[in-house]
């Protein structure tokens, strides 16, 4: 029966299309969702910010308590025409589209869980849900989300690793642009009275180690486009690309290395050169020491999962949070090959993080 109500609840949300800054229709569901249970979810002011054309939908249970449960809305592809395929030990799209877990699962549990402890009127803990947008594309949602003065931590319901293992540690990533301003000029007829703007992104593009250069940092040039015509030397070339590192320090010491191999290329050839960076999210780390690192230890326990702390190179919602005081962590939820259309959810670990869910709202058995 608990897998069965689930599986509904899951299935109901992976049906809605809801891309970064388009989560109204499944925050319209959730918060249907709420309202039949009796709770008073509101939106907060964030859309003015991200540009959504929701705002996060917030949720207190009792006063709201010290914790938050987070998951977001948006997915990172679109899942119109999903078609979830119900297997053994599975659930898995057809292959046309994804399946949308990242992170319909996230929301289940945490509505899932709520719905069963109101229901069989369990004694429960103060606590506050949260559901936030635009965390796919800018983590702008969690990084404007109206934050309760007592909310001390938060966990999240997001990582596509398995239940057991959780996030505690985050690189940060800044992103830069780069514009080389050259000089167009007849390609034919005088070459040599043009600056080729292109040429010299190659020359300094050559210079620049990409991929892993460390044990905790990247370097990604993920886009370039440059010039107007085959037949004009290419006046101006812009590229954008990202460091990532555990380490604060090394993103901006990265950064200022990749600059100076830009500015020295393009003063050369006599360009000009625009260089803009700025942080995407930054590096966070919740120590063993702190309290949510425990509270976890000990859920972990309660639900017979063996704790796996992992540090991550990617970002999420705890970025934002751990960023503004909050102490976050985000779970592992199982869902695995995210953002790609052989998405899929093991039954098992669907039902171990829903438990951890659970545990996290009771209040502690004597």
């Amino acid at each position: 029966m608990k897998q069965k109500r689930l599986l509904e609840i899951l299935l109901s949300l992976i049906k809605i299309e809801a891309l970064s800054q388009h989560e109204k229709p499944v925050a319209d569901h959730i918060l249907d969702f709420l309202h039949a249970l009796n709770l008073k979810p509101y939106f907060d002011k964030s859309s003015i910010q991200t540009g959504s054309d929701t705002g996060n939908l917030i949720c207190k249970v009792g006063n709201g308590g010290d914790f938050m449960l987070l998951a977001h809305m948006d997915t990172a592809q679109p899942t119109v025409g999903v078609n979830p395929q119900i297997l053994a030990d599975r659930i898995t799209s057809d292959g046309t589209t994804v399946l949308g877990i990242d992170n319909r699962v996230g929301i289940a549990v945490i509505l899932f869980a709520l719905e069963k402890v109101l229901l069989e009127k369990n004694v429960i803990k103060d606590f506050t849900v949260c559901f936030t947008t635009c965390e796919e594309s800018t983590l702008a949602g969690s990084l404007n989300l109206e934050i309760a003065d007592h909310i001390k931590k938060c966990f999240i319901f997001d990582s596509s690793l398995r239940p057991g293992a959780f996030i505690y540690s985050s690189c940060g990533a800044k992103k830069f642009t780069v514009t080389i301003k050259g000089l167009a000029s007849h390609s034919g007829l005088a070459p040599e009275k043009g600056i080729n703007s292109i040429a010299i992104a190659a020359c300094a593009l050559s210079q620049i180690r990409q991929g892993r250069i460390g044990d905790k940092t990247t370097v990604n040039i993920g886009t370039i486009s440059g010039g107007s015509a085959v037949n004009v030397v290419p006046e101006k070339t812009l590229l954008t690309g990202e460091v990532r590192s555990a380490e604060l320090g090394m993103v901006d010491e990265v950064i200022a290395g990749i600059k100076t191999i830009f500015l020295k290329e393009s003063a050369t050839r006599g360009a000009g050169l625009d260089f803009k960076d700025e942080w995407d999210f930054k590096p966070y780390n919740v120590t063993p020491e702190s309290e949510i690192y425990k509270d976890i230890l000990t859920v972990m326990g309660k639900v017979g999962l063996t704790p796996v702390p992992v540090a991550s190179l990617a970002g999420s919602d705890a970025n934002s949070l751990n960023g503004r005081g909050i102490q976050a962590i985000n779970l592992g939820i199982g869902a695995q090959n995210p953002h790609a259309n052989d998405e899929f959810i093991l039954k098992a670990d669907l039902i171990k993080i829903s438990e951890i869910a659970l545990e996290l709202m009771q209040k502690q058995r004597s």
